[in-house]
């Protein structure tokens, strides 16, 4: 079947149904095609880039970036993904998330552009974004690598900072399942000569090999820059910089100060080109704000909302959950895809949860509720310790009739954490938003 192509014309919504049926597969690894698309386009610009890549606490170290670069006065563009509600999120200039006209203007064009190459939904968005900040004048660009870094569209632009903030087991069939198979894609962001910062305490040697070998100027966590904080404040220090007496991040959980510290290490290695006063960063820490990541809701019951989808986020949640105050029960509104490691994100947070409300997830790698619910069900029984108290295990159709019963069925001093997928989070916050 033929579908006609949209025009100039057109809305948002019908050039994303395009681009979803454009390229024969939703991810095509590789930069050839993307490439030569770019060169037909105007899309140099003398903005300094950071990019952003890393299994986890990639899209905090973003905001926070953005927060603390538009309080010290420069023209900011920021690009993320996914998005949770609307797709215009996946990008904001000047703090403002980017309009459907201005989508739909540069989607024409690339289209034109592209001729007979064909691309993907990410990679035409990425062109797109890249297109508008170009046309922004803007002083400096924050990207988020989408997956992985080597063959990722956003690695075809030439860094001036690279950072990666974890490297764990995801994206397993493009990426490897091996730490050091995952951390030799997302090592290939950083650049010859240019700042590459990792946050990862522990990176996999692969990483460390690929910045000696092009000899990047590799910054790494507990060498060149570290943290330390007490119950008030924290300080950051690096290579020649600290900076004392900060309010924690507004940001929730217990590594955004590692995230925060890749992002001052970031900033400290471009200081030559990007002066950042000390206040610039204290402001911008505390507001800094990302939906979804440990993010609480107002009103009681408690709940929390966390895009946690692979084992390392899972620990993380887990140690986030076990750091607040005593609640008498806690619900899960737990959506996942199939192609994650559902098994280990139920290990981590079993022992946190007394409900389990498995929503079915859209499209065709999302789980549905029952074959969720067998599946937490079959790990819980097999753990070597399994938790004291047999947990309840229900299957929901959806997000969304998942987290009304659980609002139905819980008291006010419990909680509830939605997590598993940006999808799960997505169903909670239009149910929220009702």
């Amino acid at each position: 079947m033929q579908h006609s192509t949209p025009t100039d014309q057109s809305s948002l919504d019908e050039w994303l149904s395009y681009l979803e049926r454009l390229h024969p597969s939703t991810i095509d690894m590789g930069l050839a095609r993307v490439r030569q698309v770019a060169e037909r386009l105007a899309l140099d610009t003398p903005a300094l880039k950071i990019v952003v890549g890393g299994t986890n606490g990639k899209g905090s170290t973003c905001a926070m970036l953005e927060a603390i670069l538009l309080a010290a006065g420069y023209k900011v563009g920021l690009y993320t993904s996914p998005h949770l509600i609307k797709f215009n999120e996946r990008a904001r200039i000047n703090g403002k998330i980017v309009t459907d006209a201005d989508f739909t203007a540069e989607f024409n064009r690339i289209e034109a552009a592209r001729q007979d190459v064909s691309l993907t939904y990410f990679e035409f968005t990425t062109l797109a974004v890249l297109a508008m900040f170009a046309k922004a004048k803007l002083d400096v660009m924050v990207l988020e690598v989408g997956l992985g870094g080597r063959l990722d569209a956003v690695n075809m632009v030439d860094a001036d900072c690279s950072i990666i903030t974890s490297v764990d087991i995801d994206h397993v069939e493009w990426l490897g399942d091996t730490r050091e198979a995952i951390g030799a894609e997302k090592a290939h962001i950083y650049r010859s000569g240019k700042p590459a910062i990792c946050s990862d305490p522990a990176p996999p040697q692969s990483l460390l090999d690929y910045a000696s070998a092009i000899g990047a100027d590799l910054w790494l966590f507990g060498r060149d820059f570290n943290y330390s904080g007490d119950r008030q404040q924290w300080a950051f220090a690096g290579r020649a910089q600290r900076r004392n007496a900060m309010a924690y991040p507004a940001l929730r959980g217990a590594n955004q100060l590692l995230n925060a510290s890749a992002a001052l290490a970031a900033l400290e290695s471009l200081r030559d080109r990007l002066s950042v006063p000390q206040q610039a960063v204290r402001l911008g820490l505390i507001q800094a704000s990302l939906p979804g990541r440990f993010q609480i809701l107002p009103g009681q019951p408690l709940t929390i909302l966390d895009v946690a989808h692979n084992p390392h986020a899972a620990a993380v949640l887990e140690k986030n959950l076990g750091n607040m105050g005593f609640h008498p029960y806690t619900y899960a509104v737990f959506g996942m895809l199939s192609d994650k490691d559902v098994e280990s994100v139920v290990r981590h947070l079993a022992g946190r949860i007394d409900f389990w409300f498995c929503a079915g997830l859209p499209g065709p790698r999302g789980l549905t509720g029952e074959q969720l619910a067998q599946r937490v069900q079959e790990t819980i029984a097999t753990m070597p310790a399994p938790p004291a108290e047999k947990p309840t295990i229900k299957a929901f159709d959806t997000v969304e009739l998942a987290y009304g019963q659980a609002r139905a069925n819980c008291n006010l001093d419990d909680r509830i954490v939605v997590f598993g997928s940006f999808l799960t989070v997505a169903g909670a916050l239009e149910k929220v938003t009702d």
